[in-house]
């Protein structure tokens, strides 16, 4: 069979494809655009509010004017130093916490639930049908002086050693570091199980019978295949638990005291009670820098910045 090739027309020349106009060219910024006025309008334009007020002098009575008070910065750290610390120690408690509880919890969703896996994943959204005020006062209960989980653990002698830690005092659990450590990890663990199951989920489990093949154990394989793999859930987790966590001021102040406040009851108590605006936008603007600048040097020294 003799194939037949096709001809143009004589005299003619094939016409090339237009060319695409200028406003297919736009159309990906004009796309964009909803996006952008939301991002400009929602979070810069705060942003720069809030950076404009930090540097403001004078009060409430006479009135506040833009003076370049870089000292305003200088007076929050020294008067609010052990709050912002706190926030930190608090914050990166919670976190570490959360991955060792979220980690076993998202393992076994993924690889051992089978069936059961989506009813589990709604057991751990669940708590958000909730708000974030009831949960936290819920705990004030739990962990009353007169309840079963202080009363367990006080005769187990177990407050005892938190007692000498600095964790808890008095052989109590309400009003202590223990507490506001305990609250942060509960309302925020959703956080860090949901992307520990995302990057567990998607993993091969051929990759392990691999690892078997090779004689590797259980735990080697863990460590050389399961770990390295789920790094991104671990980073996304960490982050979504920790920069909630840092700014938080509602455990601190349902299940602390005045001394376990953290930053967050710092700019509370400035911006509602004080009414000195100036110095709770920088004490506002140092919080957001310093977790900017951890999230930078955390991401960069964890090797991966694919996150899930």
């Amino acid at each position: 069979m003799t194939a037949i090739a096709h001809v143009p027309p004589t005299g003619g020349t094939a016409t090339p494809p237009p060319e695409p106009g200028r406003s297919n060219k736009l159309t990906p910024y004009f796309l964009l655009l909803p996006a952008g006025l939301a991002l400009l309008v929602f979070f810069v334009l705060p942003i720069l509010t809030l950076i404009n007020t930090s540097l403001q002098s004078g009060g409430l009575e006479e009135g506040y004017t833009f003076t370049w008070s870089f000292s305003n910065y200088w007076d929050v750290w020294v008067d609010y130093w052990p709050q912002f610390l706190r926030s930190f120690v608090y914050a990166g408690s919670a976190t570490v916490l959360a991955i060792l509880i979220a980690y076993p919890i998202a393992y076994m969703i993924a690889f051992k639930a089978g069936q059961w896996r989506s009813i589990l994943l709604v057991l751990i959204i669940a708590p958000f049908f909730t708000s974030f005020l009831i949960r936290t006062l819920a705990w004030t209960t739990i962990l009353s002086d007169t309840g079963p989980v202080t009363s367990f653990f006080r005769s187990i002698h177990v407050l005892a050693l938190t007692d000498w830690i600095g964790l808890t005092s008095d052989s109590r659990i309400l009003a202590t570091p223990l507490a506001v450590i305990l609250g942060l990890t509960y309302n925020f663990l959703p956080f860090m199980t949901l992307p520990l199951y995302a990057s567990l989920e998607k993993q091969d489990p051929g990759l392990l019978q691999a690892a078997g093949d090779l004689y590797a154990s259980s735990w080697q394989g863990f460590w050389k295949i399961t770990w390295p793999l789920s790094l991104p859930g671990v980073i996304s987790g960490t982050l979504l638990t920790f920069i909630p966590a840092a700014g938080d001021y509602v455990n601190a102040t349902f299940l602390g005291s005045m001394r376990e406040s953290m930053t967050g009851n710092a700019i509370d108590a400035l911006f509602l009670r004080i009414r000195d605006y100036s110095h709770a936008a920088a004490l506002s603007v140092s919080l957001m820098a310093a977790i900017v600048v951890l999230v930078i040097y955390y991401v960069r020294r964890s090797g991966t910045e694919d996150l899930v």
